[in-house]
């Protein structure tokens, strides 16, 4: 009994805890529920090689060069990925102006390599933090709820970022070194084998003008800026070992405390920068809010249908036990909201069809553990024993079939991609919590039914409808 009042504690923690979340943590809507622009971009080849198509590192890179230029716009929960072997699919939720957004993407990215002044120093080293405060201020701000209040403290931040970064560029000067010089960028192993670095190769003209470049810089405590966009990405230091001869032969490495995905990030910011692939918009389709809203009323109506039908069901069917399943149904629906709000789930049509579909399973649950516990009253055991080789005996069964679901929703968000995403993650998350509400839930509920209430232990077929009761015994009291 004392196990039971400590589950139940539990899961009122978890009750009110979920409640909580969901009231202080809105629900992200996804474009096709909240509308906005949708841009599917063709990365095409240059004019020079017209025969070569860009490879996938190379739509990788220009990848990351339009999420860094979608980044200006303020648009929170955008969706940015390739699409087959060329094409690139943005989706920016609440996004009123897609020609303007259209616009701004086209253009290609410009890389440069500059010399820092002189006299410069403390001037850089002031204003590139505030560069990068109000770089994190403009990221916190994306990700919260999208009101006017938040959206133009957003456009404030940004307006101050192009401020500064005009602030920074103006401390730098233009050396002839662009991206068109570059040949590569990728990360490499350090010599240590413990962190990674970044390579950078030049053509001929590129190392030359790059020997020039830290020849002038080596030891002066002046960097290099590396512009992408006009937006400073990175600012090594050359050591005074260079200060003779520079860095010659085209090749160089930056290093820092890059781990793999910090050096890959910025190889991939370089490289991007240096390929002059043109881009096409192959198809603008803008989704009203009016269309989101109409999407958004209907799949509620049908979440509260189905959960409806599935509790008179319960009750209908199994009594007493499916009186019980409700309310563990409703426990983990709350629970699993709760997840959506704290993984940071972007609701979508087929996410919200995963999570219905999660509601049926849940309740899959409950109909094998009733149906284990009618068999073992039929057999002639009490009610109490029923109850618990009911859960005992279906346990199996009931984690084969979540096992299996589990894997098939890994396989699609492994292979799948944008929306076929959304539904594997919420199924998932379904997945998890119906384990977690039908066994301990559930469970937990049933015995403190049967243990603190004597009139249902009196009566079995409140379990069994049609049951023989003379021929049943009553749990005793040391069951």
């Amino acid at each position: 009994m004392q196990k039971q009042r400590a589950y139940i504690i539990l899961i009122l923690a978890l009750v009110a805890a979920a409640i909580a979340i969901l009231t202080t943590i809105p629900p992200q809507l996804g474009l096709d529920l909240r509308g906005g622009a949708q841009l599917t971009i063709q990365v095409n080849p240059t004019k020079e090689r017209p025969d070569v198509k860009p490879t996938s590192e190379d739509v990788e890179a220009v990848q990351r060069v339009l999420e860094n230029r979608i980044n200006e716009f303020g648009v929170s929960e955008t969706t940015v990925q390739t699409i087959g072997e060329d094409k690139i699919l943005i989706q920016l939720p609440g996004e009123s102006q897609p020609e303007e957004a259209e616009r701004r993407l086209k253009g290609t990215a410009k890389l440069e390599f500059k010399e820092q002044k002189q006299g410069s120093e403390g001037d850089f080293i002031a204003e590139s933090q505030v560069n990068r405060q109000l770089k994190a201020q403009r990221i916190f701000y994306s990700q919260q709820e999208s009101n006017p209040e938040n959206q133009a403290k957003l456009a404030e931040i940004n307006e101050s970022l192009v401020k500064s970064n005009k602030a920074v560029a103006e401390l730098f000067e233009s050396v002839g070194l662009t991206g068109t010089n570059l040949t590569d960028a990728r990360p490499q192993p350090d010599a240590t084998g413990n962190r990674w670095e970044v390579a950078i190769n030049f053509d001929d003209a590129g190392g030359k003008k790059f020997a020039e470049l830290t020849k002038n810089l080596a030891g002066t405590g002046r960097s290099i800026g590396i512009f992408l966009d006009d937006d400073l990405i990175s600012s090594p230091v050359v050591g005074p070992e260079f200060a003779d001869t520079g860095i010659a032969g085209g090749r160089a490495v930056i290093t820092g405390n890059f781990d793999l995905e910090g050096a890959k990030d910025l190889g991939i910011q370089i490289k991007g920068g240096s390929l002059p692939f043109p881009v096409a918009v192959v198809e603008n389709r803008t989704v009203g809010a009016t269309l989101g809203q109409d999407s958004i009323r209907r799949s509620i109506i049908a979440a509260s249908v189905g959960l409806v039908l599935v509790l008179i069901f319960m009750v209908a069917y199994y009594r007493l036990p499916g009186l019980i399943a409700d309310g563990a149904l409703i426990v983990y629906a709350l629970l699993t909201m709760a997840c959506y709000a704290l993984v940071g789930v972007t609701l979508t049509l087929p996410g919200i069809a995963g999570f219905i579909l999660s509601i049926g399973m849940a309740v899959d649950a409950n109909v094998l553990i009733f149906e284990r516990t009618r068999e073992e009253l039929r057999g002639g055991k009490t009610l109490y024993r029923s109850v618990e080789s009911g859960f005992f005996r279906a346990f199996s069964s009931i984690l084969d079939s979540n096992v299996t679901t589990a894997i098939a929703c890994v396989a699609l968000l492994w292979l799948g991609s944008g929306l076929v995403k959304g539904f594997a993650v919420t199924l998932l998350i379904g997945v998890v919590v119906s384990m977690f509400t039908a066994v301990t839930c559930s469970r937990t509920l049933m015995l403190l039914v049967v243990l603190s209430l004597p009139k249902v232990r009196q009566k079995p077929e409140l379990f069994c409808p049609n049951l023989n009761v003379g021929e049943r015994s009553p749990i005793s009291s040391n069951q």
